[in-house]
């Protein structure tokens, strides 16, 4: 098997977790590319699961030894990337990979991977939307709300630099349709 790339990126909020793990769940090739992140581990998150939470130390000693594919300061002082390691771990399994990563991550991943990959962005109706999807979540401050909105407005300008734009208006209607993009390129 020619492992391939699935690069799934978005604004905070507009459902690329939920739309990677059920990718996951349905398509048995897959496997989750686990990215590194300074940032505070939610409750809900499980630690080498839903990120590698190392602290800002750690992270540039990453950055200075060139480990990471990707990385970047996504929010003052909350750095994300892909550490090669974690790519080869996924290969030598022989596995397609799928990321859930920022715009710009998702961007830099593109590049990097070429036509071995298959970039996706989700859309969502519009910014007020996003907005109450990020206040259900419940885990933002007034002023982390208004950062992710403000990051969301310019990541947004971006989504014609991806392969595919899928709206996500309908949650069960945007899986159905995004497992079919992606069986699809897998299947090539």
């Amino acid at each position: 098997m020619k492992n391939k790339f699935i690069i799934i990126s978005a604004p905070s909020g507009s459902g690329k977790s939920t739309i990677a793990s059920f990718l996951l769940k349905n398509i048995n090739s897959l496997s989750f590319s686990v990215s590194t992140t300074t940032r505070i581990r939610r409750e809900n998150e499980k630690d080498g699961i839903d990120y590698y939470f190392i602290n800002k130390y750690e992270f540039e000693n990453h950055i200075k030894r060139d480990h990471f594919i990707e990385w970047e300061e996504v929010y003052k002082g909350d750095y994300k990337g892909t550490l090669k390691s974690e790519i080869d771990r996924l290969l030598n399994k022989n596995k397609n990979v799928i990321f859930d990563v920022d715009v710009k991550g998702g961007l830099n991943l593109k590049k990097y991977f070429g036509e071995k990959s298959l970039s996706l962005f989700i859309d969502v109706p519009n910014l007020i939307t996003l907005k109450k999807r990020l206040q259900i979540r419940g885990s933002e401050t007034e002023k982390s709300l208004n950062e992710r909105m403000e990051k969301s407005k310019s990541e947004i300008l971006l989504k014609d630099k991806f392969d595919t734009i899928i709206l996500n208006d309908e949650i069960d209607k945007t899986k159905k349709k995004i497992l079919s993009v992606v069986n699809n390129f897998i299947s090539r």
